[in-house]
């Protein structure tokens, strides 16, 4: 029997080459999509005719009114352990298994950095006079040995934040609302005694929680009304996190330096969004899982997946 997979937001079109499809022997046909399908009825259109997608991130949500409207879906694959814009019950009720792969730390942890250090020193800024013709040297960049960095989360990427804030010579501290104090020594850096307290005293902030009930909207209009208007605050995390409105009046007003924003409430972000034109922004668009090697992990373990959904053993399933 002859199988179709369709793989969604392939934007780079690099799924074909990031692993060898052909360990599926040629029993399943494999489409990218380059191009975003944003609403229920474009997908249905698309997606009808697959037994199989490849999904990345949480960028296209699956519901249960899509889900009940791809009857021949049999097999859906979405990159990393977790994706909370699945209806796993609507999945199995439908006779779909979801499925997941792995996926590193690594890439959202050195994409942090690119932000937080672009921020710190103008580059984009700096470079693009520098092309143009413009004024030779127009920032003060702000120093980060000596700085205080607090981290919003202590976890799989987080704490690789920390180890490079300490390697920066940084006063690095951490809170979250499980976050103990053993767990901040392990990773050698200080516990905040509270949200507001790690806010108020921290020259840059980074966002790395998972999204939740507990964590949602976590930095609203009080929150950006502690941290200093020379602050700059980091999300690669999830845009929800943060209230937009929020982020948007702060650098608007100038209440604080900068932000870091590698995640959005609608992706691919809308031409007409606040935030393409928000001043003192440094955005890149959810490029923070995007790398060769996650790439690699990805897809290879998407193919794995597929297999072994065909031979009758899945793996990595979720729900």
């Amino acid at each position: 029997m002859h199988f179709r997979c369709a793989v969604l937001d392939d934007f780079q079109d690099a799924a074909r080459t990031a692993a060898d499809w052909s360990r599926l022997g040629g029993r399943v046909e494999v489409v990218p999509f380059t191009e975003h399908m944003a609403t229920e009825d474009e997908l249905v259109a698309v997606l009808r005719d697959f037994d199989f997608v490849v999904t990345l991130r949480e960028r296209v949500p699956f519901p249960a009114p899509l889900l009940d409207r791809l009857p021949r879906l049999k097999l859906l694959v979405a990159s990393g352990m977790r994706n909370a814009s699945i209806d796993y019950a609507a999945a199995a009720a439908n006779g779909v298994t979801v499925c997941g792969t792995g996926s590193s730390p690594t890439p959202p942890a050195e994409l942090t950095w690119a932000l937080l250090l672009g921020l710190a020193r103008g580059i984009v800024r700096e470079s693009h006079a520098l092309r143009s013709g413009g004024p030779w040297q127009s920032t003060v960049g702000a120093d980060l040995h000596g700085r205080r960095l607090g981290l919003l989360g202590l976890g799989r990427i987080g704490s690789r934040v920390a180890r490079v804030g300490l390697a920066f010579g940084m006063e690095v501290a951490a809170w979250s609302q499980n976050l103990t104090q053993e767990r901040a020594a392990e990773a050698g850096v200080e516990l905040a005694p509270s949200k507001e307290d790690l806010l108020a005293r921290s020259d840059f902030v980074s966002v790395h929680l998972a999204l939740g009930d507990r964590t949602r909207g976590l930095l609203g209009p009080a929150e950006f009304a502690l941290l200093r208007p020379t602050a700059y605050l980091i999300n690669t995390s999830r845009s929800a996190l943060v209230d937009q409105d929020a982020l948007l009046a702060a650098l608007h007003e100038g209440r604080i330096a900068g932000a870091g924003v590698d995640v959005f409430d609608v992706e691919p972000l809308p031409a007409d969004h606040p935030l393409r034109t928000a001043p003192r922004l440094l955005a890149t668009p959810h490029l923070g899982y995007v790398s060769r090697a996650n790439y690699a992990t990805y897809y290879g373990d998407a193919v794995e997946d597929i297999a072994a959904y065909l031979d009758g053993r899945p793996v990595r399933v979720l729900g």
